[in-house]
Formats: C-alpha cells, structure tokens, sequence
C-alpha cells in the first residue's frame, strides 16, 4: 500500500519519468479486470521460454503483437498459434495520456522530440500510438534481469503501469547492465515512461515485495505490470 505522505515525481533519468499514484482505484481495478480478461486468451497467460531452454519466472500475455525472444509476430507461433487480441483503443488513449503527463513538464522537450512530437510536449502524447502491450504477472518468487526492450523498429517511449503488489524497479543506463542504475519503489497505481536518451536504457525488477498492494486494487497477491510500446513494424502480417 501507498504510505500516509504523497511521494514526489521524480525524473530518474533524461526522458525517465516515475509518476507516484497517476492511475486511481478505480482505473486501477478496471485494469484488474481487463487484464483477467486478456489472460483467457486467445492466446493465454504464458512463461516464456527462452532460446537457451530457461523460462521467464514472470508470465506474460501480449496484445496487438506477441513477443517471444527476440521478435514480434501477430500470432503465437511458441503457444498455441493463435492471434493475439489487439490493442483496445482505450488503452492506447491511456497511454497517450501516460505521455502527456511525464513529458508536460518543463525540460520535456527534447523528449517530445523523440517521441515525435515536435517539441512540443503535449504533441508527444497527441502522436503516440502504440501497438502493442505486454502484461507480466510477478507472484512473489518473479523476477525481470536486467535488459533492453530493443527489438522495437520505432524510438518512441515505453509506458509501464504497475498495478498490486510494490515492486524494486532498477532503472539502468544504455550501455551494459551494471552500475550507474537506481532502484525505484514501483507501487500499485504507478507510471513510469522512459524515452529520450533512456529509451534504450537496461532495466529490470529484481524483487517484489508481498503483501503490499491495496486490497481495493482486486489483486490478491502478485503485481501487474502493462507495458505498452510502438513496434514501428507497419501492416498487420509483417513479422519482426
């Protein structure tokens, strides 16, 4: 849960951007609900697996393109070859909102610029139109190691929504995955954009912290995170 003091917005990196408790209760468990949803299927919550025969210890569902490593593909080619849902409009409103509002402040024009937006911060969430969404469910034991999401053909920022359980979010630079990173407290309700000279920066979650999120949320144990993305990949049969 989020404590009894509000907590500050804070600019992690150039073009990173944690804004504290963005979505409410509310929006929060209507996401809840969309994400059971999109876990039915058409192609359902899966752990994925990865080229060396490990397995991902998040599970994950993806909209509009599936993601396996290191490629996007309309269909599920490594679950059941089914074709992923797409992304719902609503959805990709909330993320053009996620962008207005980490970028609206003062400096956030050269990040807008990389979003397409033409320096104009608020244009940057006007032109954001991301395709695709990946949904990780973390219980207790799951972690994300430290990597790029690079297998993107566009620049434009990463909108991530965390949604139960708080989780350690280490938020890297563009160059390797050691030091210099900051670990950020992700809580339920949560934004976090990252464009600009961070779009390519390494991150990951190396712990979730049980037991924390707001009962009202819907989420009884684990953590939700929505991640949404544009692929730059065009038509609807192109593969990545």
């Amino acid at each position: 849960m989020t404590g009894l003091f509000p907590r500050d917005r804070v600019e992690v990196a150039p073009g990173a951007v944690h804004v504290p408790e963005w979505l409410s209760v509310e929006r929060q468990q209507e996401l809840v609900a969309a994400c059971r949803e999109w876990a039915r299927g058409p192609v359902p919550l899966r752990h994925t697996q990865l080229p060396g025969g490990g397995v991902m210890s998040v599970r994950t569902v993806c909209l509009g393109w599936h993601w396996q490593p290191y490629r996007y593909a309309r269909t599920a080619d490594d679950v059941n070859g089914a074709r992923v849902a797409d992304v719902p409009g609503w959805l990709a409103e909330l993320g053009r909102s996620a962008v207005t509002e980490a970028y609206g402040g003062a400096g956030a024009a050269g990040w807008a610029r990389d979003a397409g937006g033409a320096g104009d911060a608020g244009g940057a969430g006007a032109v954001y139109a991301p395709d695709a969404a990946l949904v990780n469910f973390y219980d207790g034991d799951a972690r994300m190691s430290m990597h790029q999401d690079k297998e993107e053909r566009c620049a434009a920022p990463v909108v991530s929504l965390s949604l139960g359980d708080t989780c350690v979010f280490r938020f890297g630079n563009p160059e390797g995955r050691g030091r210099p990173y900051t670990d950020v407290r992700l809580a339920s309700g949560d934004l976090f954009v990252f464009g600009g000279p961070s779009r390519f920066a390494y991150h990951g979650v190396p712990k979730v912290l049980p037991e924390t999120a707001d009962p009202a949320v819907g989420l009884r144990g684990g953590r939700l995170n929505i991640t949404l993305r544009e692929t730059g990949l065009g038509g609807p049969d192109r593969r990545g």
